[in-house]
């Protein structure tokens, strides 16, 4: 099995969607072509894949209500744009995935929530409940309040980082072109296309040029930065072109679409890593010898039963260290419960944390994907 066959096997995945894509070079959502892109993730979610939508299309669409036949420069008209032209991109994806069967949750993001770490922590467990209970999220940058974002960011970015989030295995930008070419096909068309590479590499982006057509904010470029960013939660990134018929269940089946950008490490290498390297200790939590053989030995999560005291004031999603009965730190991850909260349940079973704290905010005091054994 090659490296495509084996990456459209992947469990989870983040499909971005552009602008020119979805409102078909502003003439107003392209309603057929949703639908079939909704056909084919429905499909693919039948067969067991997770799925993450990130669409743009709001601003695109509320310039086409408004009859706008320009991009406005103003950040308010942006933002009413956004405000307008987001009911008509909800009710198509909700009309479109009802028709299998689907349901879908609307999840509005700007940049703030993905850096801050409890609002971080609280959207990487909502959209967890979500893909658990079978709900495609779609998710779009929130246009109508931040304007940071309007000005200087894009979906290629959040799509990004929604893979950070949810830890995805592969993301698909769908976009108007083929993929990464080694020059601009619409000033070259003898450039010929790049069908693979690593994210991150600086002769692949040496190729990228300018930015995004009227619709949209992000070029080639953009998307390369994205892979990049994605890539270092272990993330694969395919680039290409959403015009290609059936194109997710082609993706699926292995065949060589598009630009496809590898991560140099694998998905729990890659996060290991930026565990181990790149957070302060906060606290550190004292384990027994149970807890340390879960840990080390069997790969598993932390859970508070196991933690015979704690040391330090750190709050949720906080970095701490796990050390066991003979001083030694074995782990260090990040917490799913503050300082006062772990001392009320430590040596207590999961079963138990809702009936002494009032609300559970995850079963695991470290989840095991947060947690690096050292």
């Amino acid at each position: 099995m090659n490296k495509r066959q084996q990456l459209g096997q992947s469990k989870r995945w983040v499909i971005k969607i552009g602008s020119a894509l979805l409102t078909n070079e502003g003439r107003g959502l392209d309603k057929d072509a949703i639908e079939n892109w909704v056909a084919e993730m429905a499909t693919l979610q039948k067969r067991g894949v997770e799925l993450v939508l990130v669409s743009s299309g709001a601003v695109a669409e509320g310039m086409k209500r408004l009859q706008w036949k320009k991009r406005p420069t103003e950040v308010y008209k942006l933002q009413a744009a956004a405000a307008v032209g987001q009911m008509g991109m909800v009710q198509a994806y909700q009309s479109f995935f009802q028709n299998h069967g689907l349901h879908t949750a609307q999840i509005l993001l700007t940049h703030e929530d993905l850096a801050n770490r409890q609002r971080y922590l609280n959207a990487r467990s909502t959209l967890r409940t979500l893909i658990n209970l079978g709900v495609v999220p779609v998710i779009n940058e929130n246009d109508t309040v931040a304007t940071e974002e309007i000005r200087l960011g894009d979906n290629d970015t959040l799509a990004s980082l929604v893979a950070n989030l949810v830890e995805a295995d592969l993301l698909v930008i769908l976009t108007d072109q083929q993929g990464l070419y080694e020059r601009d096909p619409r000033l070259d068309p003898t450039a010929v296309l790049v069908p693979e590479g690593y994210a991150g590499d600086l002769r692949l982006e040496a190729m990228a040029g300018g930015t995004g057509g009227a619709l949209g904010c992000g070029g080639m470029l953009t998307k390369l930065k994205a892979a990049t960013r994605a890539a270092r939660s272990g993330a694969a990134t395919i680039i290409v072109s959403g015009r290609i018929t059936e194109v997710l269940l082609k993706i699926a089946s292995g065949e060589e679409l598009g630009t496809l950008l590898l991560p140099s490490q694998s998905p729990i290498a890659a996060r290991k890593q930026w565990l181990a390297s790149h957070l302060k200790m906060r606290g550190t939590l004292y384990l027994d010898d149970g807890a340390v053989r879960a840990l080390c030995q069997k790969g598993k999560s932390l859970l508070s039963i196991g933690v015979l005291r704690i040391q330090g004031e750190f709050d949720r999603g906080e970095m701490v260290a796990c050390v066991g009965p003979d001083g030694q730190t074995v782990a260090r991850g990040l917490v799913n419960y503050g300082a006062e909260e772990t001392r009320k349940i430590l040596r207590h079973p999961s079963e138990e944390i809702e009936k002494i704290l009032g609300y559970v905010d995850e079963p695991e005091l470290i989840h095991r994907d947060n947690l690096v054994v050292v």
